[in-house]
């Protein structure tokens, strides 16, 4: 066996290894363990190190020193935890090395990206011949499809902002709830229509747009929605909201990060009622999809302005009119192949695996609530999806409470701020937590939430 294939299966008995622990160990490192990470930093080398060495001291200090995001026990953020198909196949196409820009160079990923495209179309019930971008999260995602509406908004009223910017363009109205993601406002910083400048509508107690309370349209306007609150989880209206500004030629867009799966199950169709009418929709597959990082989609039904806003040209580059170039929707030109991990988790699930997946977590969720409730705390928010917000009192006492939770290590959530007050937001989104892990969490929470109160 050569070292090359002696070093290749360390890794991935050390990985295999990891991914073995995650079940039984603590969601965050020791102390001793972060205090390790100061190893990592050392002198560059003159002539370098052996390759097995320089593994071995990744996984011996970096292993110890992660976070259990993948487990089935981190609720802080919504991040789902990679299923092992997804690993592997993640692994085969890394060791491909492929650059995803042109399918004639590259006609395996670029076939499997295209598949993935009309999958998840399909799952969401959108029209088939939408365009996709494969980026790194729903960030690049809401930009990437915010760049293709910009276009076109622009394009309507006879301006080439591809070729002429924005100095002297008509003005673009841009219309968001005050629950917008902060992704969102970034991503609009990045196009130039501002982070600040941008129409907010008010929401009601669980963070939903009020559709009656959006301006008049006039002129090229942009409305961004959102399924998926994360706070609450909960929906904007997006069916009415479509309805009262698209006769004014308005581009409505979803940011789907988390919530977009909901259109994905049967019995959660009711929550995102009247999305198909938007013109543009963002998620994460690193989320509910659990893949790994780093894994988002946008969505584009208008697949012309998606393509005028990122198609890229040069004299070296290949110019194939007969398939889909993956370069000439998205962002980047150098890229991993992120459909590839989409294509297997979607093929190993099937239609019933998500729906099963995202019914799953949304149950966990509220039996978290039911737990939590029972003890005497406060549930903030009506649970209709996978996120619950807890208050334990104060704002004080519920901080000390998160503090002790996450010093237990048992499992992880995180603090938020929900309408001017303190809260515990839980997460379910990992495709490997069970009811028991559940019911361990919950029992950890109230010990904690005990000590707490007594601080």
């Amino acid at each position: 066996m050569s070292n090359d294939d002696k070093l290749m299966r360390d890794a991935a008995e050390r990985a295999i290894s990891y991914r073995k622990s995650l079940q039984g160990r603590q969601v965050v490192p020791t102390p001793e363990a972060i205090a390790a990470v100061a190893g990592f930093d050392e002198p560059l080398s003159e002539d370098g190190k052996a390759d097995s060495e320089t593994l071995a001291m990744l996984d011996e200090i970096g292993s110890p020193a992660s976070v259990a995001m993948a487990g089935p026990r981190f609720f802080g953020f919504v991040i789902g935890g990679s299923m092992p198909v997804t690993v592997a196949a993640n692994w085969l196409a890394t060791a491909w090395d492929q650059n995803s820009v042109m399918s004639q160079v590259t006609p395996a990923v670029a076939t499997l990206e295209n598949v993935s495209r009309r999958w998840l179309c399909e799952l969401f019930s959108l029209p088939e011949d939408c365009a996709a971008s494969f980026v790194t999260g729903a960030t690049i995602a809401n930009f990437t499809a915010l760049a293709a509406a910009r276009h076109k908004v622009l394009a309507d009223v006879g301006w080439d902002v591809e070729s002429e910017g924005l100095i002297g363009a008509p003005e673009v109205t841009v219309i968001i709830g005050e629950e917008a993601h902060p992704t969102l406002t970034k991503s609009l910083g990045l196009l130039g229509l501002g982070r600040d400048r941008a129409l907010r509508v008010p929401v009601d107690g669980q963070g939903r747009m009020i559709a009656d309370a959006l301006p008049a349209i006039d002129g090229p306007t942009i409305v961004c929605t959102q399924v998926g609150n994360i706070n609450t989880g909960a929906f904007d209206p997006v069916g009415d909201i479509c309805n009262a500004v698209r006769p004014a030629g308005a581009w409505v867009h979803v940011d789907g990060a988390f919530g977009l799966w909901a259109a994905a199950v049967p019995s959660m169709l009711h929550r995102v009622e009247g999305m198909g009418a938007a013109d543009s929709w963002a998620t994460d597959a690193h989320k509910w999809l659990n893949v790994p990082y780093d894994s988002g989609v946008a969505i584009t039904r208008d697949a012309a302005a998606l393509k005028a806003a990122m198609a890229i040209t040069a004299d070296y580059l290949i110019t194939d009119t007969e398939h889909r170039n993956p370069s000439d929707y998205t962002p980047e030109l150098s890229r991993r192949a992120r459909g590839v991990d989409v294509w297997a988790a979607l093929r190993s699930l099937g239609r019933r695996g998500v729906e099963d997946l995202i019914e799953r977590c949304c149950s966990h969720a509220r039996r978290f609530a039911d737990g939590l409730g029972a003890a005497g705390y406060e549930v903030l928010n009506d649970v209709v999806l996978n996120q619950v917000l807890v208050s334990f009192g104060d704002d004080e006492t519920t901080l000390r409470v998160i503090e002790e939770i996450q010093r237990d290590g048992t499992c992880w959530c995180g603090a938020t701020v929900w309408q001017g007050r303190r809260a515990m937001r839980i997460s379910v989104s990992n495709w490997s937590t069970t009811v028991a892990d559940v019911d361990i969490s919950l029992e950890a929470m109230l010990a904690c939430a005990e000590r707490g109160k007594q601080a």
